[in-house]
């Protein structure tokens, strides 16, 4: 006997199309999150030194600060030099009556010093003498483009993302909260050594100590992996697709890592230093590159996200132990007036 197959509720198709406009909207967003970037990339805002006559050193720093360049007139060559060594300028120009030097440092802001180079390249050609391009802070030679520092971007957020969501999933429940944040910690920094040591020894991209690199990266993932973590014990699912939607949406693309934090529009790249992703590109320069200077924002930003999983941890912690102590009230009290009746 042929039993007819159950049909679609009249709900169907109104269910049907909800979840299909649902899903055309992601990929617009995930697509706008990527291409605006890239489209509306260029200087903003670039802090960048420049010396030489007094008279010739203004007249220049007067014509180019704008919207694009932050301008600073130094002493002395030795003093733009010393600030572009301390991050305090990302490059500069030195003008002399033999020529232009120009001053850069490639590994802290790839894109921005590509284009100061061009900048110094046209006013060298409008006084027809030569411009002298001195990287005082290049990436390594095994990959001078930067390319691994770029490519690590996506492994580092997803370095977030899968502990997250496989130590939620293996060890669910508020009796495991302890067992997830042990997990996250111990991930953070096992992975923080491999790919400290993937990116310095096998690629060549990374400089410096090893050490603190590792740790600047394990800080990273585990400021992702706790609020992510935090957020799941506090909002289920839920919370933790919205946390993994925002770094996926907004982190990774206006992290910088690849271009440096001066290529997009002011307020975008300040927001994309504020999120894990961002600070920890701008963490991996600073440790990577120039002996720590600059890392003290970025790891404290970190810290901070880290810290924020760990309040939403002791929430949840706090809210579970409650509901289990009302639960054994409550069974307890069921259980005394069943005696007693």
């Amino acid at each position: 006997m042929e039993t007819d197959a159950p049909r679609p509720g009249p709900g169907t198709p109104r269910k049907l199309a909800a979840v299909l406009l649902g899903l055309t909207a992601v990929v617009v967003l995930m697509l706008c999150a990527f291409a605006l970037p890239s489209v509306n990339g260029g200087p903003h805002e670039v802090p960048i030194g420049v010396t030489g006559p007094q008279a010739a050193a203004e007249g220049l720093r007067a014509k180019l600060d704008g919207p694009e360049w932050d301008v600073t007139v130094y002493e002395d060559t030795a003093a733009l030099t010393t600030a572009i060594q301390e991050r305090e300028v990302a490059g500069g120009l030195a003008l002399g009556t033999g020529g232009i030097d120009v001053y850069t440092a490639t590994a802290g802001a790839p894109t921005a010093t590509g284009a100061l180079t061009a900048l110094g390249n046209a006013a060298a050609d409008r006084q027809h003498v030569k411009a002298t391009v001195h990287d005082l802070v290049p990436f390594p030679g095994d990959d001078p483009r930067g390319a691994g520092l770029a490519a690590a971007g996506l492994p580092l957020v997803f370095g977030g993302i899968f502990p997250a969501v496989l130590l939620t999933r293996l060890f669910p429940g508020h009796a495991h909260l302890r067992t997830r944040f042990a997990g996250v910690v111990l991930f953070s920094l096992l992975a923080g050594a491999a790919i400290a040591g993937c990116l310095q020894y096998g690629t060549g991209s990374l400089a410096g100590s090893y050490w603190l690199t590792a740790l600047g990266l394990g800080l990273g993932m585990a400021a992702l992996a706790m609020t992510f973590i935090g957020l799941e014990a506090l909002a289920g699912f839920a919370g933790l697709g919205a946390g993994i939607a925002v770094m996926m949406l907004l982190g990774n693309p206006l992290s910088g890592l690849g271009s440096g934090p001066y290529w997009l529009p002011s307020g975008w790249s300040s927001l994309g230093q504020v999120l894990p992703p961002g600070a920890s590109g701008s963490l991996l320069r600073s440790l990577a590159f120039f002996d720590g200077t600059g890392a003290a924002v970025p790891a404290l930003t970190l810290a901070a996200w880290v810290a924020l999983g760990l309040v939403l941890l002791l929430v949840a912690d706090r809210r579970g132990g409650k509901t289990r102590h009302d639960g054994a009230a409550g069974a307890a009290e069921a259980e005394t007036h069943a005696v007693t009746a």
